[in-house]
């Protein structure tokens, strides 16, 4: 490794570059590909050589059984009974695209075994998150006889019991985080039940399980699921893989094998509205789909329809559509992304300067919580992530009314939000979430005391070193390393998420061969660098703003993704730069 492996580079990130692993060169040489990739896989906890295929090559097989997950053959067992029986089926989903693609899933299964169901979606202002109890008495008064909730309702001990009252039976799907307490239901979760071979299903994954089963329940002794299931199937695998790149789970075992396939389906779904979501997003006639593509260009599209209106108009747009309305749904899922990226703009900017104006950016401050009365409450989660980008501090944004605040929070390791909201409970009127994210419902006369207890739990569990941020990079690499063929095996790794993230890597002391250039309306920059007699360009995306401190460098360190660009037929190595430090 280079000289300043933890000096404090221009972004303000130390920078933690994983030494070269010896298992590394058996792997390259036993799995025969190329050392860099199998330093990475190493990384990633990859180090069998016979895993080696199937983790560039992910198939179907490596999915578990419906069996594996608890109650999952089960429900599959009650939803088939009640399609037989003519039973008035609602399947009740939540308003993020993990819930609208599960509900999709089990819409599409049970539509086709002739069943008769409706889905409801509540709205994210008026209702909130989760099963409440004036929906559940709703849907008794309209008639339903089994309500199956996904992504949603592990939670909802006093709504089960209530459902139950009603007569009403009641199918749990759901994956977050279970309380003290189980609802008085049929629970099909990865971990609340028993043990799962797969701890990390999203609310998707969870539907695409029971999907699987449901179809086995028509298989006549010694058949196959009929071809009419498979393709359903095949679709179910394509909504699953937008579900759990959204819902930013680990991309780890069958998780990263149900997004590949459902990516590679992506490009031929039969889906009405995934093919107009997909025109609209101005990804048609690409050769393949990716996890950014989900995550950057189809999500926000989706989640900005639960965030400033209704989620039921997205879930439409999966399951009855036809092609002409399917249109008009992602025109308008458009349009509200488009505003939805305004108004998140606008609450940035008043944020971060709040940030600074209360001292949360000081050194003595671990935590940060802003309340506003005009912040747009379908928004704030996504500008928390932003604020803790920025100032790497656990974030807590409250749109306050006189009627009470709804507030968004996200996190940074070694601070679980769940736990912490916990600890703050007596000044909240409700709480919600995981370790990472969590949202709140609180009075407006508890802001401050609310405010006070989470500084003070942030001040308690977090150290300076906490909220130093880190670029971990999978190794050094000399730029003639870099070839074509190299980083086209590298881009076999992704699907990128969690727990397989994109490949980055540092450069040793490299020269500035000429002084960078603003591109893009001056938003990025563009240069190139040097080492010995090879010569590498570079793009650093976003960071426009740093043009006077490095054209004042004539050396530095680069931090960067490879890239090809392929023009005209000419492919050359590239530098995505991350960061840099100045030498």
């Amino acid at each position: 490794m280079s000289a300043h492996p933890d000096a404090v580079s221009h972004g303000g990130r130390i920078w933690q570059v994983s030494p070269r692993d010896p298992g590394a060169d058996t792997l390259a040489r036993e799995a025969r590909i190329p050392r860099i990739v199998a330093q990475v896989l190493v990384q990633r906890g990859v180090t069998d050589p016979d895993a080696v295929a199937e983790f560039l090559s992910p198939s179907l097989r490596g999915m578990h059984p419906p069996e594996a997950l608890p109650n999952a053959v089960e429900a599959a067992r009650r939803l088939a009974a009640a399609a037989r029986d003519g039973r008035r089926v609602v399947i009740y989903g939540d308003y993020d695209v993990d819930g609208m693609t599960a509900t999709a899933i089990l819409w599409h299964g049970l539509k086709l075994a002739g069943a008769e169901v409706d889905y409801y979606i509540p709205r994210r202002l008026e209702e909130g998150y989760g099963l409440n109890m004036q929906a559940i008495e709703q849907l008794a008064d309209e008639g339903a006889d089994l309500v199956i909730t996904v992504d949603c309702g592990v939670t909802a001990v006093e709504q089960a019991a209530r459902a139950r009252e009603l007569g009403l039976e009641l199918i749990i799907t759901d994956h977050h985080q279970p309380g003290p307490r189980r609802p008085d239901a049929l629970i099909v979760h990865p971990t609340a039940e028993g043990a799962s071979p797969n701890e990390d299903l999203s609310g998707a994954g969870v539907a695409l399980k029971i999907a699987w089963a449901f179809a086995q329940q028509y298989v006549r002794p010694g058949q196959k699921v009929s071809p009419a299931f498979r393709a359903y199937l095949l679709d179910a695998t394509a909504l699953a893989a937008l579900g759990l790149v959204a819902d930013v789970v680990p991309l780890t075992g069958e998780n990263r094998v149900i997004v590949a396939f459902g990516l590679r389906h992506l490009l031929e779904t039969r889906n009405p509205g995934l093919n107009a979501l997909i025109e609209v997003s101005g990804l048609r006639g690409k050769r393949s789909f990716d996890d950014y593509d989900v995550g950057f260009r189809l999500a926000p599209r989706l989640n900005a329809i639960g965030r400033m209106g209704h989620a039921a108009v997205a879930v439409e747009l999966f399951t009855d559509a036809d092609p002409q309305r399917a249109h008009e749904i992602a025109t308008q899922l458009d349009q509200l992304n488009l505003e939805r990226r305004e108004v998140q703009e606008q609450i940035v900017a008043e944020a971060e300067k709040m940030v600074v104006a209360a001292g949360y950016n000081q050194d003595h401050c671990r935590g940060i919580v802003l309340a506003a009365p005009n912040w747009h409450p379908g928004v704030i989660g996504i500008v928390a992530s932003r604020m803790v980008e920025k100032f790497h501090r656990p974030t807590v944004l409250i749109a306050s009314q006189a009627d009470g605040g709804q507030g968004s929070g996200r996190s940074i390791p070694h601070f679980p939000l769940h736990e912490v909201l916990r600890n703050c409970e007596e000044h909240l009127i409700s709480h919600g979430g995981h370790a990472m994210a969590a949202g709140v419902r609180v009075h407006p006369d508890q802001i401050e005391a609310f405010t006070n207890a989470f500084l003070t739990e942030a001040s308690r569990r977090l150290t300076e070193q906490d909220l130093q941020p880190r670029l971990r990079l999978d190794d050094e690499l000399d730029l003639g390393e870099l070839t074509p063929d190299v980083v086209d095996w590298l881009q076999r790794l992704a699907p990128y998420g969690p727990g397989n993230a994109r490949p980055k890597f540092a450069t040793p002391v490299v020269d500035l061969v000429d002084q960078p250039r603003k591109v893009g309306n001056g938003q990025h920059l563009q240069f190139s660098v040097r080492q010995g007699n090879v010569y590498r360009k570079a793009i650093a995306f976003y960071q426009g703003e740093s043009y006077d401190a490095l054209a004042e460098q004539r050396r530095v360190r680069v931090a960067f993704e490879p890239i090809i660009n392929d023009w005209n037929g000419n492919r050359r190595v590239e530098l995505k730069v991350s960061d840099w430090q100045a030498v």
